[in-house]
């Protein structure tokens, strides 16, 4: 089986498909679900309410901040996360347009 190519999809298949493999690991989803939970959380919080190591932890936070569902601000020598309000939106309102397609009418299979 050959790889997949991004050019064959549309710009929203690829930004879709993009923003679940961001969410595709259930450590980023503890994250995120603890992050909301908090409303902020320090890394250090993070590993201590995970149980995963801080690198695995920094991993995870490096990949969310790349999607730019959250965002960091320094406070002395820790790093303080949140969500971010409008990717957030973004997110949610991308979901939401790709699970509303599906209307279940009738069984086919």
């Amino acid at each position: 089986m050959g790889l997949t190519k991004a050019e064959i999809f549309t710009d929203k298949q690829n930004k879709l498909a993009q923003m679940m493999k961001a969410l595709a690991h259930p450590a980023r989803i503890a994250i995120i679900q603890h992050l909301i939970k908090s409303q902020a959380c320090v890394c250090g919080d993070l590993v201590d309410e995970l149980g995963l190591a801080q690198a695995t932890i920094s991993q995870h936070l490096k990949e969310l901040k790349t999607a730019g569902l959250i965002q960091g601000t320094i406070e002395g020598t820790s790093v303080c996360y949140c969500i971010d309000p409008k990717v957030w939106k973004q997110y949610k309102a991308a979901f939401e347009a790709f699970f509303v397609t599906f209307e279940n009418g009738s069984s086919c299979c």
